[in-house]
């Protein structure tokens, strides 16, 4: 199975390929509170039968790929999708826990129901609202706090993988800032604009010089699962 990088626009020099990763950054698969529109964050909650369908459809997907390398956050539900796809991959890799890959702290938010935001937590709402970056989730972590740890993993997956290509099974949060890092310019502009589901494949290159984005939330493989339901709440 290959999947060549594709060019950049015209006029632009190519990327070193001796200095560049090549990161396949995928959302976990679908949770029993993703199901029931619950807020995660790091609350450890497993997949759910849906979940598991999901899983096994991605790892068909990418049956015999080839990655120098799996990475997962240490949250079950990401580490049990990422030892499904690691299963049917070239080589059989050891799937490797990164914690730093963890889902955004929701802290007090966590098991609450979408809807139950608007009545007990109003201040935060207003607060989101008014700076949404830096907007700290009562008990938990802001978008500014997770960016500073998701770009120091990444930096240090980089400097690890030279030239590579590597897996990364993570959370929605989580992707919003590996693209945001592709992208450059203010991450604080572009995570808000983005919605991730279960089980896609976002692709994109970083070296030293910066990142370029190959690809965003390819879910082809449940394009025709009509009980997928998924939820892009903070997961």
């Amino acid at each position: 199975m290959t999947h060549p990088v594709p060019r950049p626009p015209t006029g632009f020099p190519a990327e070193d390929p001796r200095t560049t990763t090549e990161f396949w950054v995928v959302r976990h698969a679908q949770t029993t509170w993703n199901a029931g529109g619950r807020y995660q964050g790091q609350t450890d909650v497993p997949l759910s039968d849906v979940g598991e369908t999901q899983a096994w459809r991605l790892a068909e997907r990418l049956e015999d790929a080839a990655f120098a390398a799996v990475y997962t956050s240490d949250l079950s539900r990401a580490r049990r999708t990422a030892e499904i796809v690691a299963s049917r991959l070239a080589g059989r890799p050891e799937v490797r826990v990164e914690p730093r890959l963890r889902e955004i702290d929701v802290g007090e938010l966590g098991g609450r129901y979408h809807h139950e935001l608007e009545t007990l937590y109003p201040a935060y709402l207003e607060e989101l609202r008014r700076d949404p970056w830096n907007a700290r989730r009562p008990g938990g972590e802001s978008m500014a706090d997770l960016a500073l740890r998701v770009r120091e993993a990444f930096e240090d997956l980089r400097a690890r993988h030279p030239g590579e290509r590597i897996l990364v099974v993570t959370h929605g949060g989580v992707v919003r800032v590996a693209v945001s890092l592709a992208l450059g310019g203010h991450l604080q502009d572009v995570w808000a604009r983005l919605s991730i589901d279960n089980t896609s494949i976002t692709r994109m290159l970083l070296s030293p010089a910066g990142g370029r984005l190959i690809s965003y939330n390819d879910a082809a493989h449940l394009e025709w699962d009509e009980e997928d339901t998924p939820d892009d709440a903070e997961d």
